[in-house]
């Protein structure tokens, strides 16, 4: 399987963090996935309006906070992301950049999300095969807004977009478990 390497500067940051293999290898993973995301958005509606290095970056460092909170790497928890924003601008992170470590988790909660948050938790989610319809309804309208077109339009390619990366969950999750026991 070949993945998208993360961006130098996302790389930089993990390495000073010390983050484990374990968390690298994640959010390789999600960073794959946005990137795909975020390319098929682009390449179906040139004209839409998204900050792809944000999205990339976002997906590359979302879990920072679990450099602080390890127990959260393999259990459950959402400390990292009420810690994750400011480790990473304690590195010189913007909180425009920095704000991913929050919003991946909030996407339900929180009314006034950009795109970019958005595409995130989208991709944090389907990267492994799960699917949030209201996650993804959430994405849809806010592109269906930015674009002026209907909703529906954006949900049937946006299903078909997910549905793809989605059906290649066992090969990500298979590479996962190689990746942490190297």
């Amino acid at each position: 399987m070949q993945l998208r390497d993360l961006p130098d500067d996302a790389r930089e940051i993990l390495a000073k963090l010390k983050a484990p293999p374990r968390l690298i290898a994640h959010l390789t993973l999600v960073h794959d996935a946005a990137f795909e995301i975020v390319d098929s958005l682009q390449l179906r509606w040139p004209e839409l309006m998204i900050d792809r290095d944000a999205v990339l970056f976002g997906s590359s460092t979302h879990d920072a906070g679990k450099c602080l909170h390890c127990n959260e790497l393999t259990g459950p928890g959402n400390q990292h992301e009420t810690d994750g924003p400011g480790l990473l601008e304690q590195y010189g992170v913007s909180p425009e950049r920095s704000r991913f470590a929050r919003t991946h988790g909030v996407w339900k909660t929180e009314p006034h999300l950009a795109i970019e948050d958005v595409v995130v938790a989208l991709a944090d989610t389907c990267w492994k095969g799960v699917r949030i319809e209201e996650l993804e309804t959430k994405l849809a309208t806010l592109l269906a807004d930015s674009l002026q077109i209907e909703a529906w339009e954006v949900f049937m390619y946006l299903d078909d977009l997910v549905t793809g990366i989605a059906s290649h969950a066992e090969v990500r999750l298979a590479w996962q478990q190689r990746t942490k026991s190297e």
